[in-house]
């Protein structure tokens, strides 16, 4: 008798750049919340443009140090169908609250060279469907977090031109936890086993940027990140009676995933001493992602695990966005910006369960006084309704319906201090 257990599977978040279960994070506590991404490559208006663009510290006078934090929520929940043939619940709102934090400083060493260090979250996501769910055997529990480290360098070459370049150290945490069938197609009654996966692991690349001002109120700027791989590797952790799961129980197994290469191009234009229209383009090579679950087969006489590629395609950003000098204190931030999905609705899965996203950002810097400022940003991330069928080809188990209306917020709270 043959008995299909689960996929381990990584949903991957995206938030930011931020959407549930796709893109990576925009949203990494700071103002760029606050505008939808529109005009980030371009504004160099603190020393978070080190995750955005290295070359905006050419920008920023003397030393600069912006400390924020954030809270990332939402609501991720499935509604399975009449073809759903597994016993068990929806699994409730799967997303689980994320706080996070960055911290950037800048500081400009001469009419020509700056440096820079930033630290962040940009990518990563925690979700939790519950034990009993009629998924469970794709998916329970999953938590994809990276912590990026950024020195960096920019050089202005005259009042037109500046280049920049941050060298990348991402640290990957991962772990995801799924049920095992012990009992597929109902011909045995036995409790579902258990299967774990976790590690830790460094990858590594860079941040590229340029920014040409044509005039003192232009300026537009190109951005590369260059892709990030990470390798993670650990024996499978199985719990449950039998031979087969037995043999499985330790077996050593390597996820590879590639956090994909970006291009953004921006632009930001000042229309007078109160207003400035912003806006983004942005790709994301997420075809090359990898690996993102391991199949698993097991039988009376053997057993296998085999990772699984996603069958990702590149996505596109554009964002709009504005900003307005309520008085000399008071700078009001707006956008609106469109995310297309890395995956089409034939290849979506509960592991990772993106789609296009419409993003609604607003938010308000205050000068305390000519040295420091303190911003809040809040934006909505709507994902809507995503349509899943998902079937195992040997034991029969289907997963059907859909995610419902879904959606994501962050609020961000931030400070800048200039020395």
């Amino acid at each position: 008798m043959l008995m299909k257990s689960s996929m381990l599977g990584l949903v991957v978040l995206c938030c930011q750049q931020a959407s549930a279960g796709g893109l990576t994070l925009y949203e990494y506590s700071t103002d760029n919340v606050g505008l939808a991404n529109a005009g980030v490559a371009a504004r160099a208006q603190g020393p978070s443009t080190i995750a955005a663009n290295p070359a905006g510290l050419s920008y920023l006078d003397g030393t600069q140090i912006t400390a924020g934090a954030q809270l990332l929520y939402g609501d991720l929940g499935f509604s399975r169908d009449d073809q759903t043939n597994v016993s068990g619940g929806n699994g409730g709102n799967a997303l689980v609250t994320s706080p996070s934090a960055s911290f950037f400083v800048s500081h400009r060493l001469d009419d020509n060279w700056s440096i820079g260090f930033g630290t962040y979250g940009d990518f990563g996501l925690a979700a939790d469907f519950g034990d009993s769910w009629s998924g469970r055997y794709v998916t329970q529990k999953e938590s994809l977090v990276a912590l990026s480290l950024v020195p960096s360098v920019a050089y202005r070459f005259n009042d037109q031109w500046s280049v920049g370049l941050g060298i990348k150290a991402m640290y990957g945490m991962l772990k995801t936890q799924a049920a095992i069938d012990r009992s597929p197609l109902g011909l045995t009654d036995r409790s579902d086993g258990q299967l774990k996966y976790s590690d830790n692991t460094w990858g590594y690349g860079a941040n590229l940027g340029v920014i040409y001002s044509p005039q003192p109120s232009t300026r537009i700027g190109l951005a590369y990140t260059s892709e990030v791989k990470f390798d993670f590797k650990d024996h499978l952790t199985v719990y449950g009676q039998g031979p087969a799961l037995r043999r499985l129980d330790g077996l050593d197994t390597q996820l590879t995933m590639h956090v994909p290469q970006t291009v953004t191009l921006s632009l930001y234009q000042e229309l007078d001493q109160r207003w400035a229209l912003l806006a983004t383009a942005n790709w994301q090579d997420w075809s090359r992602f990898g690996d993102v679950t391991i199949d698993v087969d097991t039988s009376a006489v053997g057993a296998r695990a085999t990772t699984i590629n996603a069958d990702y395609k590149d996505t596109y950003q554009l964002a709009f966005g504005t900003q307005y000098n309520v008085t000399p204190q008071l700078l009001w931030n707006a956008g609106i910006a469109y995310d297309t999905s890395a995956v089409s609705d034939s290849n979506r899965t509960v592991t990772v369960p993106m789609g296009d996203s419409w993003r609604l950002a607003t938010g308000a810097t205050y000068a305390l006084d000519k040295d420091t400022e303190v911003n809040v940003s809040w934006v909505m991330a709507w994902l809507g309704n995503m349509p899943v069928d998902q079937s195992k080809t040997l034991s029969g188990d289907r997963i059907s319906g859909e995610f419902t209306n879904a959606w994501l917020q962050a609020v961000t709270g931030n400070m800048t201090w200039r020395f």
